[in-house]
C-alpha cells in the first residue's frame, strides 16, 4: 500500500492511493498515519479496506509528510561507500548517528527555505525507514519485521553550520524545512529488499546524484540492530539512512550550493518523487 497525508500543514488527513494512483480519504477509518496504525495489525486492517469504498479526494491538495506525529528523526551519516570517498572521509566502523529536529519536517513538495546567513545549503536524497513496532535489542535477522514501510527523504544540510559552528552536525541539519518526507509511506511488503533501490536527485533539471542502496556501508537491518541497542525505537520513528555521491560539497574543484529559486527533484525506485523550490528566510 501507499499511504498519504494530505491537507494544510498541521491539519493533514490520512489517505491511500488506489491501484490507479487516485488519492482516497481514510478519515473514516483512522485519525492519522501514525502510532498503532503503523503496526502490523494496523497495516493489515488498512489492507482489508476496499479502496473503491473510500471517498475520492477532489482537487489538488497539499501533500504532507507521510508520517504523522513523528517521534524521533534519526539520521545516519556517511553510509554510502562512494559518498564517503567523494568527501575524503574514512569508512566508519559504526553507523554515524545524528538527529534532525522535528520542526524541520515538511511535505515532499513544500518549499525549502535557506536560513539567514546560509551560503552552503546542500541536497541529499535518502531512503527513509519508518518504524512500525517497538524495537529494542533486535537482531539484524529480525530487524526488518519492525519496519512499517519506506519513503523518500531529502536530508537538506547547511554545510557551514554543520562543520564550522562548534558542536554537532545537528546544527546544519535541523533548520526549518530541512526534512522533506514523502510523498508516500510504502508498506514493507511492497519493498522486499531495501538494498536494491535506485535513487537520484536533480537540481534545475541537471542530474547531481545517481546511486543505489546496494552501496550502503550499513544495511537497513544493521542500522536498526545498532540503534535498537542504544535506544528503544517506537512506532512512527523515522530513520534516514545516508546519501549516495553527488552532493554539492563533493563537487571538485569548486563545491556548488543551493541558491534562491533552485529546484530539487528526488526519486527512489518504487517510493515516488519529491520536488522543492528553494527560498530564503525573510
Amino acid at each position: 500500500m501507499k499511504l498519504v497525508r494530505y491537507g494544510e500543514r498541521g491539519a493533514e488527513k490520512p489517505g491511500m492511493l488506489d491501484a490507479e494512483g487516485t488519492l482516497r480519504d481514510l478519515s473514516a477509518h483512522v485519525a492519522d498515519i501514525a502510532g498503532d496504525v503503523l503496526s502490523d495489525a494496523g497495516v493489515e486492517k488498512l489492507r482489508g479496506i476496499d479502496p473503491a469504498s473510500l471517498p475520492v479526494v477532489e482537487g489538488d491538495p497539499r501533500i504532507g509528510a507521510c508520517v504523522g506525529n513523528i517521534g524521533k528523526f534519526l539520521c545516519i551519516g556517511l553510509n554510502y561507500s562512494d559518498h564517503a570517498a567523494e568527501t575524503g572521509a574514512d569508512i566508519p566502523a559504526h553507523p554515524i548517528l545524528f538527529f534532525k529536529a522535528n520542526s524541520a519536517i515538511v511535505g515532499p513538495y513544500d518549499d525549502v527555505s535557506m536560513p539567514r546567513g546560509s551560503t552552503h545549503t546542500d541536497w541529499e536524497v535518502e531512503l527513509g525507514v519508518v518504524i512500525g513496532t517497538t524495537a529494542k535489542y533486535v537482531s539484524k535477522e529480525s530487524a526488518l519485521e519492525h519496519v512499517a514501510g519506506y519513503c523518500v527523504v531529502n536530508d537538506v544540510s547547511e554545510r557551514h553550520f554543520q562543520t564550522q559552528l562548534t558542536g554537532q552536525w545537528t546544527k546544519g541539519k535541523s533548520c526549518d524545512t530541512f526534512g522533506p518526507t514523502g510523498p508516500w509511506l510504502v508498506t514493507r511488503d511492497e519493498v522486499p529488499d531495501p538494498q536494491t533501490l535506485a535513487m537520484s536527485l536533480n537540481v534545475n533539471g541537471k542530474r547531481m546524484q545517481t546511486g543505489n542502496t546496494a552501496t550502503m556501508i550499513f544495511t537497513v537491518a544493521e542500522i536498526i540492530e545498532h540503534l535498537s541497542s542504544l535506544m528503544t525505537l517506537h512506532p512512527g520513528d523515522v530513520i534516514t539512512t545516508g546519501t549516495p555521491p553527488g552532493v554539492g560539497m563533493g563537487i571538485k574543484p569548486d563545491p556548488v550550493y543551493l541558491k534562491q529559486g533552485d529546484v530539487m527533484e528526488l526519486t527512489i525506485e518504487g517510493l515516488g518523487a519529491q520536488r522543492q523550490t528553494v527560498t530564503e528566510d525573510a
